[in-house]
């Protein structure tokens, strides 16, 4: 029998409006919001915009302060955010941060919404961890990267130390990778994913506001880097700054989209961090220039004065063969992107519906 307090609450928001609560016969499953669309005949909804949105601004500062307050994580001219000191010292707050924020979500999902504890889990995305949902967001994430895959493994022959584990290993044992591959990606995806996207479902906006909304204080807690990147860089005029922290907060807010999107259609917050963490190590897209191989397949070859002309032709024909070959991949896969976006996360565990 599905929770009665939460679940009469939201029948109540959707007898008038024409849209479906589903509830799963699996008791796992028991409430999923496959539709939400507030009418004005429809009961009030647990949440107001104006106290979701205090916490959406609340929770980004109790994550982003700390790191200012405190002479170990406060960056300086001669102190860097990327100091293995001021690294360490700056996760430890962040975990205590995304606690504190985890405790608050939990307890206003509990009293505001009377929902159960396998309620808060489900909304959370935390529970089950959905193995298959995991796996099609991950596929989903690296067709969108196909040509920097295709250089990385092929062109710079990094597939040796894909198999092999090193990679992995050597990224994982330094802090920047740390921060950046792990600590990074697990608390951004529970606090921005987890904790304020089921905030914003008790609220009347619809699920594709939500995706539209909420990136955007994902976008603007990385907007401090500019006043690091102005300390840490004096002699760097303004407006090469100014650009550089607009075009870090468009791409942040993009993935934050995706990332929305990915975590409604899912359910699954460990599908977003690891497609958070992919994203950190695939970085930005090459959109231009020639694609060489760092390293030549099967070793350097010896060359001799008498062939040294035709060797030459040939990288160059290698090279724009390996140009060729990264664009027609970077296209085909972002094509594949866009036409498996919906099939990729379907799920019967989404948390609502967005059209």
């Amino acid at each position: 029998m599905a929770p009665t307090g939460l679940y009469q609450q939201f029948s109540s928001y959707f007898k008038n409006t024409g849209t479906t609560l589903v509830v799963h016969s699996n008791p796992a499953w028991r409430i999923s919001l496959i539709a939400r669309n507030f009418s004005e005949e429809a009961a009030l909804p647990p949440l107001s915009l104006a106290f979701t949105g205090l916490l959406s601004v609340a929770y980004p500062l109790l994550y982003v302060l700390p790191f200012y307050l405190s002479p170990t994580t406060r960056p300086s001219p001669t102190l860097s955010r990327d100091a293995p000191s001021v690294i360490r010292a700056r996760i430890r707050f962040v975990y205590v941060s995304v606690t504190l924020s985890t405790i608050a979500t939990v307890y206003i999902l509990a009293t505001r919404a009377n929902a159960s504890n396998l309620d808060i889990l489900r909304l959370l995305g935390w529970y089950p961890i959905g193995i298959v949902e995991v796996s099609k967001s991950l596929l989903l994430t690296a067709l969108l990267f196909t040509g920097p895959l295709f250089e990385r493994a092929v062109v710079e022959s990094r597939w040796r130390d894909w198999i092999q584990g090193r990679a992995l290993h050597e990224t994982l044992s330094s802090w920047i990778g740390w921060r950046n591959y792990v600590a990074g990606p697990v608390t951004e995806e529970i606090l921005f994913r987890s904790l304020l996207v089921p905030l914003h479902l008790l609220t009347p906006l619809s699920p594709t506001r939500i995706v539209l909304l909420t990136p955007l204080y994902f976008g603007i807690a990385h907007i401090h880097h500019f006043y690091e990147f102005v300390l840490t860089h004096p002699h760097t005029p303004w407006a090469p700054s100014i650009m550089r922290s607009l075009f870090q907060f468009t791409y942040t807010t993009m993935f934050g989209w995706y990332a929305t999107f990915v975590f409604i259609r899912t359910g699954n917050v460990i599908a977003v961090i690891l497609a958070h963490t992919f994203c950190n190590w695939a970085g930005l897209p090459r959109l231009w220039g020639r694609v060489e191989p760092g390293v030549a397949i099967g070793g350097p070859a010896v060359r001799g004065k008498e062939d040294s002309g035709s060797e030459l032709g040939k990288e160059r024909r290698d090279h724009w063969s390996w140009s060729f070959a990264y664009y027609v991949l970077l296209v085909t896969g972002a094509v594949a992107f866009q036409q498996c976006l919906w099939t990729l996360t379907e799920s019967t565990r989404a948390l609502a519906k967005v059209v």
